[in-house]
């Protein structure tokens, strides 16, 4: 009897600790950053700069704070509102300080982990050294990187929390940079219908125009350039706008070779609904408007695209509901997961 007592016993007290086990376990962290399976290899260097919690918040909270600026109204999300993809939404030209016009449309910040430069001439080859170009630019942010490093140091908040992501309140030039840097490479935007149609996951059905517009992308040769999963093959082309509306030199602003006068940076088509308007310039406020110029409006402009000027004719045969089908598609690539994630948020 005392045998089977002791069993009993036992048997209870394993029941009890296997339910402590079970209910004090904590819950799977979510990683820190994950590329969709579909995704090629990202380029940026993780190596040398290893994301965490506290670095993804302290760059979460420079991210959304004006005083970066001069006189503290112009955060980094003036310009990059995560409702439209991290872009200027409504803005042809982006503004900065002192109501302050820009010289080109804002680009919107998403999976900058695969990107090999940045802004629309490609005037910066580095994730961590591009927050320095808004910050200094005069009708961006109009400031020194000095001087908001000082700013922050005065700051308690911010001395608290690079000391929890660095180990010491020491702000320098690479830690703010690299904690920038960490937040945005947490922009990652993979979870489109689209994404899933080709993951073949639940949620992933396109309707017949849809499937339409995809076959028309393809054979049309708008995957030429703006191929893969990151829908840009992260080049520099001319497309052929009409130069009375401006003439920005472009790419060869930063290379000053010839063949890349008018080229700029192939955008990537991701949440491209909701990024507009479109163009370095934001000359088109619709993609109806951007489709109508490859149809009808491309110029013979020097150094146009070949893919532009073929079988003796300018732009892309496109019928109007040929257009209308690839709208339907383009929208297919709207990740309303990202543009909606609370992890982006300003805290």
């Amino acid at each position: 009897m005392i045998t089977g007592l002791i069993k009993r016993m036992s048997f209870g007290l394993l029941a009890v600790l296997a339910g402590c086990t079970t209910n004090t376990l904590p819950a799977p962290e979510e990683p820190l950053f994950q590329a969709p399976a579909n995704f090629p290899q990202t380029t940026y260097r993780f190596d040398n700069n290893a994301l965490t919690k506290e670095g993804i918040e302290l760059g979460r909270m420079l991210f959304y704070d004006g005083r970066l600026s001069r006189d503290g109204t112009i955060s980094c999300a003036e310009c990059h509102n995560q409702a439209y993809a991290f872009t200027h939404h409504g803005h042809d030209l982006s503004h900065g300080i002192d109501n302050r016009l820009g010289t080109r449309n804002s680009l919107p910040l998403q999976n900058l982990a695969w990107s090999k430069a940045f802004l629309w001439d490609g005037g910066v080859f580095d994730l961590d050294m591009f927050p320095i170009v808004p910050i200094e630019n005069h009708v961006e942010m109009d400031e020194t990187l000095p001087n908001v490093l000082e700013k922050v140091r005065k700051e308690p908040t911010y001395t608290a929390q690079f000391k929890k992501a660095y180990g010491s309140e020491e702000v320098t030039t690479a830690r703010f940079l690299q904690a920038l840097s960490q937040f945005m490479l947490t922009m990652v935007s993979g979870n489109s219908r689209y994404d899933k149609y080709i993951r073949r996951e639940v949620g992933g059905a396109l309707t017949a125009n849809e499937l339409a517009g995809l076959s028309l992308f393809k054979s049309k040769g708008c995957v030429n350039c703006h191929a893969g999963e990151l829908f840009t093959d992260q080049s520099y082309r001319n497309n052929g706008l009409s130069l009375a509306f401006g003439q920005d030199a472009g790419r060869a602003i930063i290379t000053e070779k010839a063949e890349d006068k008018y080229t700029f940076k192939v955008p990537s088509l991701r949440n491209v609904e909701h990024t507009g308007p479109y163009m370095h310039d934001g000359r088109f406020r619709t993609l109806e408007a951007v489709l109508k110029h490859y149809a009808g409006g491309v110029e013979a402009t020097p150094n146009l695209d070949p893919l532009l000027k073929q079988n003796s004719r300018l732009g892309i045969a496109l019928t109007d509901d040929e257009q209308a089908k690839l709208i339907d598609f383009l929208k297919t690539l709207t990740d309303k997961a990202f543009l909606t994630n609370p992890k982006f948020t300003p805290k």
